[in-house]
């Protein structure tokens, strides 16, 4: 998008209101507490921000360590030091790739999964009490706004920089 394209004032402002709306708030404000969650758990787990996303990574699928390199927008001799440290502290284990032998996958061991969810455990039972709260319309509502939210987010990550 071009510098003239761009919007020179946000869209509420247009409409007349002055201040972000409710949701918006709402929405800004859980992304700050996520950021600083993962700032708080790899710091009392004793690793970087970068080892505790590669371990959130590695609890949903198996990659390797040259999809860790851009997950995480890192070289690849960071990325493999990277996942040096969590092999040597017993958190990750390399595997040679069920069908492309050349290739290594990462898994994640139980002290690596025991590493992210002990620290979270509190947070997923306020979030399942919290959700419980809910009709199944009023989550079918939140669900749909968190889609839309994190569609908007994503236009952020694909737009091309200069």
């Amino acid at each position: 998008m071009s510098d003239q394209a761009r919007p020179t004032s946000p869209p509420w402002a247009e409409r007349g209101q002055e201040e972000l709306p409710p949701t918006l708030r709402a929405l800004r404000d859980l992304v700050a507490a996520g950021s600083r969650v993962n700032h708080v758990v790899s710091r009392r787990a004793g690793l970087s921000e970068s080892e505790l996303v590669t371990l959130e990574h590695l609890s949903r699928e198996q990659i390797g360590p040259a999809e860790v390199a851009r997950r995480l927008e890192v070289s690849t001799a960071a990325a493999t030091g990277i996942v040096d440290r969590l092999v040597a502290r017993g958190h990750v284990e390399r595997r040679p790739h069920e069908v492309d032998r050349r290739r290594t996958e990462l898994h994640i061991t139980g002290s690596g999964r025991e590493e992210i969810v002990g620290h979270l455990v509190p947070m997923f039972i306020a979030l399942d009490r919290h959700d419980a709260s809910f009709t199944d319309e009023e989550r079918e509502v939140v669900e749909r706004y968190l889609r839309g939210a994190a569609a908007a987010f994503e236009r952020v990550l694909e737009a091309e920089g200069p």
